[in-house]
């Protein structure tokens, strides 16, 4: 799945620029993703709720909220009952992650956890039981345009053998320098869900550049497991 992420788009013509990945059926944008920044918990300040819900009403493509925020346990609901597809928190800014998870469940959102780049995974498994989503950071949270970190590739994969195996059942997510030359890697790694930003919008045809890249992963999916 490819997650084109608005953070890289034109914030003026937020409307049109989700219709730019929507693509034929089955070709375009599989989630929207929607960077969440307060200036607290990330360096930077983006959007919140009112614009997740005037682009819930501009598109029919899933929304990922990604939720840069402090205090995710009082927010969080609200993205889900505004109709956001999944709505992940980060666990370094949650006080209670199960109980997160249940409550944005219980408001019709699949829960997404993320980890930062430098935050280990294996003290989480558990608390993941209660998730639909794991987002791994694979840039530090908090601007667009950095560059791909490749030791957190480690955790995808570590991810990817508790899912596998039974362990897990969720979907594997990554965010932070995905393009065409780092999304074989991450794919080949067992990540599910591929958030890109500049690699779509920084394209002349966004719809195709979507295209293109789910291409390149699956076609690395496919020689890693063949």
């Amino acid at each position: 799945m490819i997650a084109p992420s608005i953070l890289s788009a034109d914030f003026a013509r937020l409307g049109e620029e989700a219709a730019a990945v929507a693509g034929p059926p089955g070709e375009g944008a599989d989630w929207l993703h929607v960077d969440v920044m307060d200036a607290h918990f990330v360096p930077n300040l983006t959007l919140g709720l009112p614009v997740v819900q005037s682009l819930r009403a501009a598109t029919d493509i899933p929304l990922d909220c990604h939720l840069m925020i402090e205090d995710p346990d009082r927010w969080a609901v609200g993205y889900a009952e505004a109709g956001a597809y999944n709505v992940t928190v980060h666990v370094e800014a949650a006080a209670d992650p199960v109980r997160i998870a249940r409550d944005i469940r219980a408001a019709g959102a699949k829960a997404g956890l993320s980890i930062k780049p430098g935050t280990p995974l294996d003290p989480y498994v558990e608390v993941l039981r209660h998730y639909d989503t794991l987002l791994v950071m694979s840039v530090e949270p908090g601007f667009g345009g950095q560059s791909f970190i490749p030791d957190v590739l480690d955790k995808v994969r570590r991810a990817r053998h508790l899912v596998d195996t039974g362990h897990l059942t969720l979907v594997v997510e990554i965010d932070g320098g995905i393009n065409a030359d780092t999304i074989e890697a991450a794919a080949e790694a067992g990540v599910d869900c591929f958030v890109a930003g500049s690699a779509v919008y920084g394209a002349e045809d966004p719809a195709r550049a979507v295209r293109a890249l789910r291409e390149r992963a699956a076609n690395a999916a496919h020689r890693a497991h063949a």
